[in-house]
């Protein structure tokens, strides 16, 4: 029964968009029952049609008009126009008195426009999704001094000064609440008396709370201490992301099981899901070449078809077989199956997470021959990340993580070893203080902490003994205390964990006393800087001093970066380092590096399978550090150490050479439109602003982001927005299959049509078959382009 409703409510919605459906059908009744009713004694001019003939006339004369109009109006927008088959078709049957003949052209026509009307809604059903999701509501907090009008509440510059209880507790060196936790002020304002307006009436800097299980609004910061949120209509990343106090929440998240509370920070037409559903939709309006060449194509199928229809009468001498063949004349495989095909495909793209700006970049992506990759972002994780910790003045045996395969070992020194906290507390506490920096590596020290913290709190959990020092870790919710974070830009940044002062920065930063003087670290290191000026006079003793200062500057930069190689070890062509003072004291040494993406591999030889072997790394990157990544991910095309005109430059010669192979659709295609076939097609794929001349100046550019951001995309002809490097080949894939289901669906087409139109050319079958045929063969080859929906990549 339930299936039953569902075709009914299906049907209900077809006949809603051509309404001439349901009253071509139901007049089949009438018809039928007034054919030999004629009520007048005289007959009309020369025929006699009855009553039920005439309803025939009055609908053909309705068709005709209404496809001429659309004719039309499909010529002013640039289209081609070759619905005159079936006026033509109309008006023979008419002619040759082939009245229900008449009536099957009349529902093909209507039916056709259902069947195209169905088609396209069931081709763009995940643009339809995204739709539907569109945040419409948001609950804007009704709170004295919060929001976009609190200054207008207060009145004055110092009340507008003053921040709200949220902004309080959320402050990071705020001082901790006696009585109330930043648990008390959220619940406050989650529970404070809000008023539920449209998106689009939601102001900058408004406070808004979402309900569980709501759409994010617009895009804002999190002011909550916490959220989980379902990224997947965004990024089609399956699992949801916990964030925290301060980070970006986009429109068209769902929030979890707990209200959050925000700060709007994008007005709703500006926020990111609009952007998403204005690119989708862009995409599927438009129109790809091969689109327009099937237009081009229905002249001459045309052409070719009154050619058979005039033979057919000429040699027959029956005019009857002239309407034959042109009832069973269809282009409909041409003018509605290819644009399905690609709507179907954009829409594919859509749910895997990638986005296309026009319909032509769906069709390029198929014949891509040569992949240009950047390195840093692209082919590896966004941020260095941690591969080893090594304590100072000693070889740590309890890295976190295990340090990289060829890695050199630190060297011993003759100093005695940190003896404080171990490898795994030195790098949970450094990446709590790095979580409020914005260097390049913070990120990766953060992650690193974040990953101890976790295995910590595992630890616990499974009831194991802890030190002192982590009973805070048997609470799953608790966090370290944090005071006192400051940084130096450039330098590091410092602050107070759990009574622990940490410094995680360049060497002299974290070896500095709190003066910013040299700490006993480098004591040692020679000080002979304005040794003599004291007593000297004249300008030779002043000279002498300036040379004194220089040659001690440079001897204690010697002398430290040889401290530095014995406490250490040197680091290999591809890491980096950043280092930890703990309570005063030297601790560690935190090594990062560029680390290949899980799947970058796996990604690059499914690309291989596809028959695009030219695979190439720009970087601006050293060419040790590039080489290493390289051979990990398996290119050997690598041009290092590249400013962005060498990386465009390397663009441009590449559009010079010649693909390996050419599908001969793609070369039949590119003739019949003028095109050259000789010149391959480049794809850059990156992932920040930096790629952007080198995206604009490929044939595509495809730019790979977490769905936060679309700095790339706006040189991009192709978006990733759920940072996943695999849909490289997954993009590639979906593209060649919709052309190839297109293709198909078209020759379908086209050749049960002119099979049918040469046998009724020799009388094979009469009208009223032939226009039920052709009704037919629409909807075999419409269904066979829907096909593209299918994933089978």
């Amino acid at each position: 029964m339930k299936i039953f409703i569902a075709v009914l409510h299906k049907i209900l919605n077809v006949c809603k968009l051509v309404p001439m459906l349901p009253i071509v059908i139901v007049s089949a009744l009438p018809i039928a029952l007034l054919w030999d009713f004629r009520p007048w004694d005289k007959p009309f001019w020369f025929v006699d049609p009855s009553i039920g003939q005439w309803i025939v006339i009055v609908l053909v004369a309705y068709t005709v008009i209404d496809t001429l109009r659309g004719m039309i109006d499909d010529i002013r927008h640039g289209h081609v126009g070759v619905d005159i088959l079936a006026v033509v078709a109309l008006l023979s049957t008419m002619a040759v008195g082939e009245y229900w003949a008449s009536w099957v052209v009349v529902l093909m026509v209507f039916s056709g426009s259902a069947i195209e009307a169905y088609a396209e809604d069931k081709a763009k059903n995940n643009l339809t999704a995204l739709m539907e999701a569109a945040p419409q509501i948001a609950h804007v907090a009704d709170l004295p001094g919060v929001g976009s009008g609190a200054h207008a509440v207060s009145g004055t510059d110092d009340d507008a000064r003053t921040m709200s209880r949220v902004d309080r507790v959320m402050a990071a060196d705020a001082p901790e609440p006696d009585a109330r936790t930043a648990e008390d002020a959220d619940a406050d304002i989650a529970h404070a008396p809000y008023r539920t307006v449209p998106v689009d009436q939601v102001r900058l800097g408004d406070v808004l709370i979402v309900l569980p299980g709501e759409t994010v609004p617009v895009d804002g910061e999190l002011l909550s201490g916490s959220a989980t949120l379902d990224l997947s209509n965004i990024n089609g990343e399956p699992v949801p992301r916990e964030v925290f106090a301060g980070a970006r929440v986009m429109s068209g998240a769902v929030n979890g099981s707990a209200t959050l509370t925000m700060r709007a920070t994008e007005l709703a037409r500006d926020s990111q899901y609009q952007r998403i559903i204005e690119l989708v939709s862009s995409a599927q309006e438009s129109r790809a070449t091969v689109v327009k060449t099937a237009d081009l194509m229905a002249v001459p199928f045309t052409v070719i078809s009154f050619v058979i229809a005039c033979s057919a009468w000429i040699v027959s001498a029956d005019p009857t077989r002239f309407a034959q063949v042109l009832v069973l004349a269809t282009p409909c495989p041409l003018l509605i199956a290819a644009p399905v095909a690609y709507i179907a495909g954009t829409g594919r793209l859509a749910k895997a997470g990638i986005i296309i700006k026009t319909q032509e970049v769906l069709e390029n992506l198929g014949r891509v021959s040569h992949v240009f990759f950047d390195k840093t972002g692209t082919l590896t994780v966004k941020k260095p990340q941690v591969v080893r910790v090594e304590i100072a003045g000693a070889v740590s045996s309890d890295t976190v993580p295990p340090a990289a395969e060829g890695a050199p070992a630190p060297a011993r020194s003759g100093r005695r070893p940190y003896t404080g906290l171990d490898a795994d507390h030195i790098l949970m506490y450094a990446g709590v203080v790095e979580s409020y920096s914005v260097h390049i590596l913070a990120k990766g020290i953060a992650t690193g902490g974040t990953a101890v913290m976790d295995r910590l709190k595992e630890r616990a959990a499974n009831g194991e003994t802890l030190a002192a020092e982590d009973e805070w870790l048997v609470d799953a919710r608790s966090y370290p205390v944090v005071r006192g974070v400051t940084e130096d830009a450039g330098n590091g940044v410092s602050g107070e964990v759990n009574g622990h002062r940490i410094r995680v920065g360049r060497f002299a930063f974290v070896t500095a006393t709190e003066d910013g003087t040299a700490a006993a670290q480098t004591a040692a290191t020679p000080d002979v800087a304005g040794r003599g000026a004291a007593g000297a006079g004249g300008f030779r003793a002043t000279v002498d001093a300036a040379r004194r200062r220089q040659e001690a500057k440079a001897s204690a930069l010697a002398a430290r970066k040889l401290t530095v190689a014995q406490m250490f070890g040197e680091l290999a062509p591809d890491e980096m380092a950043t280092y930890v003072a703990v309570d005063g004291e030297l601790a560690a040494r935190i090594v990062l590096k560029d680390v290949p993406r899980a799947n970058a591999k796996e990604s690059l030889d499914k690309l291989r399978g596809m028959g695009v072997e030219r695979l190439t790394m720009l970087t601006g990157d050293k060419r040790a550090s590039a080489d290493i990544i390289a051979s990990e991910v398996g290119i050997n095309d690598v041009h290092a150490e590249l400013f962005p005109e060498g990386k465009v430059q390397a663009i441009v010669d590449a559009k010079r050479e010649n693909p390996k192979r050419q599908p001969w659709w793609d070369k039949l295609i590119a003739r019949f439109v003028g095109e050259s076939t000789t010149r391959s097609i480049t794809m850059m794929v990156g992932d920040g602003v930096n790629d952007a001349p080198v995206l604009a100046a490929a044939d595509i550019g495809m730019a790979i982001t977490d769905g936060t951001s679309t700095a790339a995309s706006e040189s991009a002809q192709v978006v990733i927005m759920n940072d996943d490097i695999a849909a490289v080949p997954r993009a590639v894939a979906i593209s060649r299959r919709t052309k190839r289901v297109m293709i198909q669906a078209v020759c379908l087409g086209l050749g049960l049509a002119l099979v049918g139109m040469i046998a009724a050319a020799f009388n094979l079958i009469p009208v009223v078959i032939g226009a039920l045929m052709q009704e037919a063969i629409d909807v075999v080859s419409i269904l066979w382009a829907l096909t593209a929906l299918i994933d089978k990549d």
